[in-house]
């Protein structure tokens, strides 16, 4: 077993911290493999429970935990391993080697605590951890218990003092109370007077209510005969109203017969001119029949003399050609136009992305810049700004910083390039002169930012990188000079000062065979994962190797070609001439295209006047053909109108019908003007009865009024007194109130205010002789009394307090007790059991050896274990430290120790890890036998010793077990060798052969 097996235990719980290895899981993956397991078997509670505990890891850093082959949550191997008592940070269960100088510097309280963890009764350190507690408690208790004490004491001494001043100070608070009975009597006195007053308003409303009750029956007397009267008088009112009515119907219908006379006339009226009218219009029909032949006659001869107008075929034909010519060359051109304004389109977009592309590739520029103030040089921009803003003062070109300088096109070969040079070279700046280099020395000095000189021949001496085919069969493909361009000066420094051209770059294939690598004399070689590097020692010409994960870039965020730029900026310029030649060609096709538009209008607007001359001349005749149409139907209409005889009976037919009606309409207005006159002399007569109602209510009413006014003063005058009334109510109501709110009338409070002055006057004067008498009494502390009062109180709240805390320190006192008689007689005899193995198994080991309990009474967080140890006889026993024992010395001490736990833990097994490193082989093979003989005694835990060689002839017990761990690149064929049973010679001539 070898110490691959130790972080096997630690790996079970995750305690990496313990073994002061690797930080995360991945780590412990074996190499070139990319997972791996870890599987320990416990017993159960019977020999038939077997509980299989296994943990798979990658190099992924992932974990997953199985029982008995199922998936589960690490809790429930937590709780397995509390079941079993398994404690890997605790060192006399776990101890690796790197830890054995560890647990020498165990303090004794720790020693003690390490071991009632892993021996003895479980409730001992259950027991240890509630005694330290209640240890600090009784502390507390008792530092509070006399500060309560003292403090009691100091208010008591203060209280006494001050008991002269107390008493003149309630001898004053007396005479106050006294004044302040006397005040509450003040407001009992004026509320008695506001109550007479209120009674006398009370008196005056009575009276007042008594007048306006007399007087409301007078009026109810006098209201009667006028209501009487009034009813009389709206029914004469209503009688001429229906007069009224009758006279407005008449006159209604007298409107209506007029109006109705007034239309019949009017309609003979209107007879009587349409007979007029039909005689003028047979005159004016002949007339117009005559006038309509005239005209016809006349467009007959207009159109027979217009002569025959024949259109010019050959000259519209002929324009008609030249405008489809010129048409024709007009869309050629405005189609070359489009072409040629498509193309400049083209172009213009081609040289907006390359101005963007161009823009962002110079902006690359401060992103790297970024990236370096990001990573902590803050003044990196303030030195590039001078650099620009001086570079006319250099003798020779200057570069800076170098990382915006180099171009990585891989993102992969940014990592390696990153890593591998340091990150001050990054933010540097180089010059190729010696003055140049002085100056910026100088003037950048400030800015804390370095600078190199490059003072090569340009490389021109170097073998160019070929791969041979031991490279290819590795997977290696380049070399970490030949990833990334720059500028000559900048990719030699950097190349010269970090040895790029030594370190190489591998595939993913390359981890598997990565041990060939120094066989080709490469130390250091990159793959996409791994970074390996190999060292040879200048004394034995041993090879070691270190292995790192890649670590991803982060100053460079994408590649900047500086070649690319000046491609993209005469890219820019051949465009912005192509466009401007492009332009010029345009408004030369433009200009000929409006020339043939010019040339094709004149020819349409000739032929559009030839046009218009046929189209008069058309529209002429045809004019002249509808005009004798029209007119033609126009004497057909005239010949066809009626005969004027007819027409004439038929209007004074209905002129004689109309003036019947007319006569009838007279005989009704007469009967209607008949009624009239008899409807109008009984409304008279109606209306003057109601004239003379109307004077004798008037009469009544003046009465009415007078009577009227003197009740509305009395009532007036009710609602003074009530007011008035109400008012000394309020008044009475806010005195009781003010009364009250100073004291409320008891029998004690009556009975004493029987015994003072029984007017206001006499009260008030009484007040201020005893405010006086209270004045005369002086003392210097105002607060005195409410000062001695509170004290009285905290007095009597610290005595309860301490007489509590005391009763507590009482009960934890008693409770230290008895869990001190639990703990201590176990734990002693703990010790001495201990105790008894250590010395008798030291004695045959060394010289002598003891383990002691180091007691302090109370103090149960100072309680430890000694351990004494010494191995000269003219010596005296020590404690063990790494101060006074040598480390072969404390790992004798410290396996004896854990041997004397043996027979005493409880736990599945426990775990020491080389433990015989450093010692001679005597106490080497003393200590082999102690600690066989103990684990193999019965009912003891399975005990591992972890160790890389064992003396020879050992003496082994039955319950021994030897397991040898092969491991190596180089061990496959002497591991085959042993297991078929090859002796060690075969085996070492292997070994010799690799």
């Amino acid at each position: 077993m070898d110490r691959g097996k130790v972080r096997s235990f630690a790996l079970f719980l995750s305690a990496l911290v313990l073994l002061g290895r690797a930080s995360s899981i991945g780590a412990f993956v074996k190499r070139g493999e990319e997972s791996g397991y870890i599987k320990i078997s416990l017993r159960g509670d019977t020999i038939e429970e077997q509980i299989v505990i296994t943990r798979k890891i990658d190099i992924r850093n992932k974990s997953e935990w199985l029982l008995n082959g199922k998936a589960v949550p690490k809790k429930d191997i937590n709780e397995i391993s509390q079941r079993f008592n398994i404690q890997v940070n605790n060192l006399t269960q776990f101890l690796p080697q790197d830890r054995v100088c560890e647990f020498a510097k165990l303090t004794p309280v720790q020693l003690l605590e390490e071991t009632e963890k892993a021996v003895g009764d479980p409730q001992l350190p259950l027991q240890h951890h509630a005694l330290v507690n209640k240890s600090r408690e009784l502390k507390k208790l008792e530092v509070t218990v006399k500060a309560n004490g003292d403090t009691l004491n100091q208010l008591k001494a203060l209280n006494a003092e001050q008991e002269k001043d107390v008493e003149r100070v309630r001898q004053r608070e007396e005479l106050l109370a006294k004044v302040k009975a006397m005040k509450k009597k003040l407001p009992w006195l004026r509320y008695d007077m506001k109550k007479a007053e209120y009674m006398e308003a009370k008196a005056r409303e009575s009276d007042a209510k008594k007048k306006l009750d007399e007087a409301a029956k007078i009026l109810n007397d006098l209201k009667e005969p006028v209501e009487k009267q009034k009813e009389v008088k709206l029914k004469q009112e209503a009688a001429c109203k229906k007069v009224s009515n009758l006279i407005s119907n008449n006159n209604n219908k007298r409107m209506e017969i007029l109006d109705t006379e007034s239309r019949l006339g009017v309609q003979i009226q209107g007879k009587y001119e349409e007979m007029k009218d039909l005689r003028k219009q047979e005159y004016s029909r002949q007339e117009r029949i005559s006038r309509a032949k005239d005209e016809l006659a006349a467009s007959l001869s207009e159109l027979e003399s217009l002569p025959t107008y024949e259109p010019p075929r050959d000259e519209l034909d002929r324009l008609a050609t030249q405008i489809k010519e010129l048409q024709v060359s007009a869309i050629q051109k405005r189609n070359q136009k489009s072409e040629k304004e498509k193309l400049i389109h083209q172009k213009k977009v081609s040289l907006r992305q390359c101005l963007d592309k161009l823009r962002d590739m110079e902006n690359m520029t401060n992103k790297l810049l970024q990236a370096l103030q990001n990573s902590g040089s803050e003044n990196i921009f303030q030195a590039y700004q001078w650099l620009q803003e001086h570079r006319h003062e250099l003798n020779k070109e200057v570069y800076g910083p170098v990382l915006i300088e180099v171009n990585v096109s891989s993102r992969t070969h940014a990592a390696y390039l990153e890593s591998h040079v340091p990150y001050y070279a990054w933010r540097s700046f180089v010059t190729q002169d010696a003055a140049d280099r002085d100056m910026l020395v100088k003037s950048l000095s400030s800015f804390g930012v370095p600078v190199l000189n490059y003072v090569g021949d340009g490389g021109s001496n170097k073998v160019p990188f070929e791969i041979s085919e031991e490279m290819d069969k590795l997977g290696i493909n380049s070399r970490l000079d030949q990833v990334f361009d720059a500028p000559t000066a900048v990719k030699e420094v950097l190349t010269n000062q970090f040895g790029l051209d030594y370190s190489y770059i591998g595939t993913r294939e390359t981890d598997q065979k990565a041990d060939e690598a120094p066989r080709l004399q490469i130390f250091d070689l990159w793959t996409p994962d791994n970074h390996y590097r190999w060292s040879v020692s200048r004394y034995g010409g041993h090879v070691s190797a270190s292995v790192e994960p890649v670590p991803p870039s982060r100053l460079f965020l994408s590649g900047t070609d500086v070649g690319e730029i000046e491609k993209l900026r005469s890219r820019k310029k051949e465009l912005e001439e192509t466009i401007v030649g492009l332009e010029e060609s345009f408004k030369t096709l433009q200009t000929e295209e409006r020339h043939l538009e010019d040339e094709t209008a004149k020819l349409i607007k000739q032929r559009e006047e030839i046009t218009n001359t046929v189209q008069h001349e058309r529209r002429k005749r045809r004019d002249i053909e509808n005009r004798i149409v029209q007119r033609k139907k126009k004497l057909e209409s005239l010949e066809k109108e009626d005969n004027l005889e007819a027409n004439m009976k038929k209007l004074i037919d209905q002129a004689a019908m109309l003036n019947m009606q007319r006569f009838k309409t007279a005989i009704e207005m007469k009967n209607l003007l008949i009624e009239a006159v008899s409807l109008k002399r009984n409304f008279t007569e109606k209306h003057l009865s109601s004239i003379e109602l109307d004077r004798k209510i008037k009469e009544l009413e003046v009465n009415f009024k007078q009577q009227e006014k003197l009740a509305m003063q009395a009532s007036l005058h009710l609602e003074y007194c009530k007011k008035e009334s109400e008012n000394c109510r309020q008044q009475l109501v806010a005195a009781k109130r003010h009364a009250e709110s100073i004291a409320l009338i008891t029998p004690e409070l009556e009975q004493a205010f029987l015994e003072m002055p029984g007017t206001i006057e006499e009260l008030e004067a009484a007040i201020q002789d005893n405010i006086s008498q209270a004045n005369s009494i002086l003392f210097l502390n105002q607060n005195i009394l409410e000062e001695y009062e509170t004290r009285q109180h905290k007095i009597e709240a610290m005595a309860m307090k301490l007489d509590a805390d005391n009763k507590e320190l009482k009960r934890c006192l008693a409770e230290i007790d008895s869990l001190k008689e639990s703990w201590l007689p176990n734990l002693r005899n703990l010790v001495c059991h201990i105790n008894q193995t250590f010395s008798r198994n030291f004695q045959e080991m060394a010289v002598a050896g003891e383990v002691s309990l180091d007691e302090h009474d109370t103090d149960f967080d100072k309680y430890g274990i000694l351990i004494k140890v010494k191995f000269r006889q003219t010596g005296q026993l020590k404690v063990l430290s790494a101060h006074h024992q040598s480390g072969g010395e404390r790992s004798v001490s410290t396996i004896l120790y854990l041997v004397s736990l043996q027979d005493l833990t409880n736990c599945p097994f426990r775990v020491v890890d080389e433990i015989n490193q450093g010692m001679d082989p005597i106490n080497e093979r003393k200590m082999f036998q102690q600690l066989v003989r103990a684990a193999s005694q019965p009912n003891t835990p399975q005990c591992f010793l972890l160790t890389p060689k064992l003396l020879p002839d050992l003496e082994y017990g039955e319950s021994c077990s030897i397991l040898n761990i092969m491991n190596g690149p180089w061990i496959e064929e002497p591991s085959q060798a042993w297991s078929n049973g090859g002796c060690w010679r075969t085996i070492m001539g292997l070994v010799g052969e690799c």
